[in-house]
Order: C-alpha cells, then structure tokens, then sequence
C-alpha cells in the first residue's frame, strides 16, 4: 500500500507542487490539502511548503496558523502524525506552538537566496533517519523571516535533548540563533526548517545535487515499516 503524504496549500504558497514533486520521487503518493479542509483526507504524514501565507501579514505564519486544515493537523500532529514544516512552514508550525520559538526577520533586513550548506544534528526523527549524525549537506535557502530566536532556556532545553535537526555552517545566513536551521519537537514527529529540501531532489535543479531526497525516503520508510 503506498504511503499518502499531504501538502497543505495556502493563500500564497509558492512550493507545494515542488513539494509533491519530490514526494512522487521519493515513491510516495502527494495529497492535496487546501487550506479550508477540515480534514486530512487520511493521509499518514503532512508537509506544510514554503511561501508566503496570506501574504506574511501580522507575521509570517500569523493568519495560516488559524486557517480550518490547522486543526486536525494540530490534533493529530500531537497524537504522533508526521508533519515537516519547509520554510514558511516552519513559521506556522512555530506560531502554532508544535515546534518551540519564532522567526524574526533576518538581521540584515534582506531577502536571502542562495545554496546554504547544514550539518545534520538530529539523525533519529521521523524525517532525518536517511541522514548521519554529523553529515553535511548542501540544501537551497530563500527567505526574508528566517531568524530563529527563542529565549535561553529554550535554547538550552533543545540542545540538551537533542533537538537541534539541523545547524549552519561556514555562514550564518539570516542571524540565527546558535546558527540553528531546524529544530524538532520532544517526539521527533514535527520538525521544522528554513531551507527547502523539496529544491535539492533532482540533479539538473537547485544545487545540483539530491541532498534534500533522504526527507522524504526518511519518512516513507518510517510509514512502511510502522
């Protein structure tokens, strides 16, 4: 039976027919979501892509955190759902409080496009099992809101649990802090981050390299072998 992965579309959204795209690669089936569903359509796991929602207004992610989709999703993302959270994504997963902190808008008040090289931190979530801990990989970054913060307790707590998913390296693109990329929650079902791993999943495209695949190889094996 093939593993049903959603993508969730909002006013705005930018990525989520490359996000399907990179489902469909992966071996999964893609499943549409529109922001107004009041369910799921039964899907086994849910990708929130990158964009814009409602235009960023208020904040990024502010207005789509309420949108009807939310809340099966909050419901069932705490029940143990997999859910990832790509860039615009990430902003409503934080505003929504499945993932800890917020984003500001990066400190050089420019938006950012470029290949942005992470270190993977976090090997264990549902989305990462694919990856090693330590292992560095290349993975295209677009934002202007992309400046995680979170106050030191919170920064503390997730290094201390090994919530950290992901790290930057050789530049800190937008002022994060403790250059932090992606971050998961205590289950390791959520996870959140600023760069788009849906653009680096063929080779003629993005950075020329598939270093964005194993997202969602990770989470296709973890659906088949559940």
């Amino acid at each position: 039976m093939t593993a049903r992965i959603g993508v969730v579309t909002f006013p705005g959204s930018l990525d989520d027919r490359d996000t399907q795209r990179a489902i469909r690669l992966a071996g999964a089936e893609p499943v549409a979501l529109w922001h107004k569903d009041k369910d799921l359509k039964q899907v086994d796991a849910v990708v929130l892509c990158g964009g814009f929602s409602y235009g960023d207004y208020l904040r990024a992610g502010a207005i789509a955190r309420f949108s009807p989709v939310m809340e099966p999703l909050l419901e069932q993302a705490r029940a143990g759902l997999p859910v990832l959270g790509i860039c615009n994504g990430f902003q409503i997963l934080t505003e929504a409080h499945l993932l800890p902190g917020t984003m500001l808008r990066n400190n050089h008040l420019h938006f950012i496009c470029r290949d942005q090289k992470l270190r993977v931190e976090n090997a264990e979530t549902a989305w990462t099992t694919d990856y090693t801990a330590g292992q560095e990989i290349h993975i295209p970054l677009k934002n202007i809101d992309g400046q995680y913060v979170a106050d030191a307790y919170t920064l503390d707590k997730l290094e201390a649990e090994g919530r950290v998913a992901f790290r930057y390296l050789d530049l800190n693109p937008n002022g994060s802090l403790r250059d932090i990329a992606g971050v998961t929650n205590e289950t390791g079902n959520v996870v959140g981050l600023m760069p788009h791993p849906e653009h680096a999943v063929e080779s003629l495209i993005g950075t020329g390299r598939t270093d964005g695949l194993p997202f969602f190889t990770s989470i296709l094996k973890k659906l088949v072998n559940a």
